[in-house]
Parts: C-alpha cells; sequence; structure tokens
C-alpha cells in the first residue's frame, strides 16, 4: 500500500531588492516646426500686394491724373494758364510766410482760412442749434410735421446767394450777412436728416416707453437721441459741407478778409497761380472737415459710417 505523504513547503527568504534610483537623461530634441506653423510664417512675411492695389494705388493714379491734364491744358492754352510746376513754385512762396499783414485787404492766406473757418463755425454753430431742436420736435409731432413740411419744401431749394441780399439788408453788414448766409443754408439739412430719424425709431420702443410712464425729457433723452444719433450726424455732415461751400461764394460778394476775396483779389489782380493754389487750399480744408467729422460718426455711433 502506498501512501502519499504531501510535504508542507519549505519556508523561502525573501532577498532584500535594491531599488537604485532610475535616472533619465534628457536627450536634447530638435523642435520641428508643423506645416501649419511654418505656412503661417510665411504668410506674415508675404506682402500684402492686394491692399497697396485696392487702396494705395487707385488715388494716386486719380492725382496723376488730375496732373496729366493739367499739364495738357496748360499746354493748350500756352502761357495763359499755370503749369503745375509754376503752380508748386508759387505755392512754395505762398506758404513759405501764410500769416503775414500789411494792411487790412492784404493779408496771408493762413490768415484768410481762418477768417472763413470763424464765420462757418458761428454760422454752423447757430443751425445746430436751432435745427437739431426743431427737427426732433418735426419728427416726434404729427402737428409740426405737417406744419413745418411746405415751409422746408418751399425755402429749401432756394440758391444760397439769393439770401445774401437779405442779409445785407436786414444785418448793415457784410460779416453777419456771411453769417447769416451760412446759417440758412445749412440749417435744413439737419432738420430734415433728424426729422427722419425720429420718425424711424421703431414703435415698440415708445410703447414701453408708455407702459413705464416715462416723461418726454426721458422719451428724447434715453430712447430717440441714442437711435438718431446717426442720423444727425450724417445732417451735421452735409451741413458743414454746405457751410464750406457757401462761405466762399459768399465773400467773393461781400469782400473783407477770408479765402472767398482772397480768390476774387486775386483774380482782379490777374494772378491765376494763386487762384489755384486757392482752389486746392478750398478742398483740402473741406476734406479735413469731411474726415474729421466721419471719425466723429464712428466714435458715436455702432454703425460703420463711410464718405
Amino acid at each position: 500500500m502506498v501512501s502519499a505523504v504531501f510535504h508542507s513547503p519549505l519556508p523561502v527568504r525573501a532577498e532584500p531588492v535594491r531599488t537604485e534610483p532610475l535616472t533619465v537623461r534628457a536627450e536634447p530634441v530638435e523642435a520641428v516646426a508643423s506645416p501649419s506653423t511654418a505656412s503661417g510664417r510665411a504668410e506674415r512675411v508675404t506682402f500684402d500686394w492686394r491692399t497697396l492695389w485696392l487702396r494705395v494705388l487707385p488715388p494716386v493714379f486719380g492725382l496723376g491724373l488730375l496732373v496729366g491734364l493739367w499739364a495738357m491744358v496748360s499746354m493748350m492754352s500756352g502761357s495763359s494758364f499755370p503749369s503745375p510746376l509754376e503752380t508748386f513754385k508759387q505755392a512754395v512762396e505762398v506758404f513759405s510766410d501764410p500769416f503775414y499783414r500789411k494792411g487790412p485787404n492784404d493779408q496771408g492766406i493762413g490768415w484768410n482760412v481762418l477768417m472763413s473757418l470763424q464765420r462757418v463755425a458761428i454760422g454752423f454753430g447757430m443751425a445746430a442749434a436751432v435745427g437739431i431742436p426743431l427737427g426732433f420736435m418735426i419728427g416726434r409731432f404729427t402737428f409740426l410735421s405737417r406744419m413745418f413740411n411746405p415751409l422746408i419744401s418751399l425755402l429749401r431749394p432756394v440758391s444760397p446767394l439769393a439770401w445774401l441780399p437779405i442779409g445785407l439788408m436786414v444785418f448793415k453788414g457784410a460779416n453777419p450777412a456771411a453769417i447769416w448766409t451760412i446759417f440758412i443754408c445749412s440749417i435744413w439739412p439737419m432738420i430734415i436728416n433728424t426729422a427722419v430719424g425720429v420718425q424711424r425709431v421703431p414703435s415698440d420702443y415708445l410703447n414701453v416707453a408708455r407702459v413705464l410712464n416715462l416723461s418726454e425729457w426721458k422719451i428724447v433723452t434715453k430712447i430717440l437721441f441714442p437711435a438718431v444719433l446717426p442720423y444727425m450726424l450724417t445732417g451735421v455732415r452735409l451741413a458743414v459741407g454746405t457751410a464750406w461751400l457757401v462761405i466762399v461764394a459768399a465773400e467773393m460778394l461781400t469782400g473783407g478778409v477770408g479765402i472767398g476775396f482772397w480768390v476774387w483779389d486775386e483774380w482782379n489782380n490777374l494772378n491765376v497761380n494763386n487762384i489755384v493754389i486757392a482752389i486746392f487750399v478750398i478742398g483740402m480744408v473741406g476734406l479735413v472737415l469731411e474726415f474729421a467729422l466721419i471719425k466723429l460718426a464712428t466714435a458715436f455711433t455702432f454703425e460703420e459710417v463711410r464718405v
């Protein structure tokens, strides 16, 4: 008979395991730029010729076309019309001392421009003080709209110079007559644009104001004014352009100191070079006024105001 004998397992001694610190050597890795990053850098370095073509070159070509036509007219007319080079030399001489004074009617072009801008500022300021509140009332109340619409339609198309004799007769002076002409001609764009802006305010805004029982002052300041501001600034831009256009014609007839009188005086002296210089000065001042009002409009409205 065979007997099975089960032996107990022999005890195994646990040998201590030595744990050595594992050191990992950091091998230098070369940074490999991804294709997208490389293409992005290439795009940044590449010059944007499309922007140059669309924004810079067209104005340059336009000025070049103007100078070219000017030179052709000068060559065809002989010596009666100055060339661009002659006008440039005369402009350097004129702007070398723009603020000289040799008498009440003999002053530099700088003083003439400043005097014209002063008249424009006074007449335009008076027109804004009257025209903008009147436009709010015409747009807000139907009775006033029906009352003033025939008057505006009747008086707005009248030529600016037609108002000048009335100003001379009433105010007995050339300077207030010129300011009156600026006032009466620049008030219409502000009245019309402000009134149209008020009439285009959504009716839901006014219904909420009625529900909240807001006063008329709060309706104007909290609801109408923010909504009408883009229209109002458009009217201001048109009015400034009209005022600067009118003052030149008014000063030609009234005399005194001003860019319009300077043009007329140079014509009496047969100095065509200075007349051409004055034309460019008038255009540059109008461009600066327009640009300043565009910046003002974009600062106070959320809409992009374009020329």
